[in-house]
């Protein structure tokens, strides 16, 4: 009699629990989707850097290239970048060698290029973009 009641309990708990599940899940997505599209205030920096033909080259698993996406936070998805790393070893896409990066992060903007991590400031300067009044922290 016991096994019966401990099956029919088990039952009872998948029932509840799979939905559960499923909503939960739902529920996260719907934040995290909503939390990548939230306006930033670096956001019309960013599209500004875009308007002026700035880019950055980066590759996925550079730590420095990482250190500047965050200075932009969310507003980064605005900045036009260049992917040189090629997934899955530590080779460098062509177009990347064609331009002769061989530093990374690297930004080029008309005329100019500049190698390493660049503060927000440097960036407002070189491009003549202007940053939001008050700016996330560095």
């Amino acid at each position: 009699m016991k096994q019966k009641g401990a099956r029919h309990l088990r039952f009872i708990s998948m029932r509840y629990l799979i939905p559960a599940v499923v909503i939960a899940s739902t529920l996260a997505g719907i934040y995290l989707l909503w939390m990548r599209h939230r306006s930033s205030p670096l956001d019309n920096f960013s599209k500004c850097l875009a308007s002026r033909q700035v880019k950055m080259y980066g590759l996925y698993w550079c730590p420095h290239c990482d250190e500047q996406k965050a200075l932009f936070g969310s507003a980064f998805q605005y900045v036009p970048y260049i992917e040189c790393g090629i997934k899955g070893s530590r080779g460098e896409a062509e177009l990347c060698v064609e331009q002769n990066v061989n530093h990374f992060p690297t930004w080029q903007l008309p005329g100019e290029r500049y190698e390493g991590v660049l503060p927000l400031e440097t960036l407002s300067q070189k491009s003549g973009c202007q940053l939001p009044e008050s700016t996330p922290p560095k």
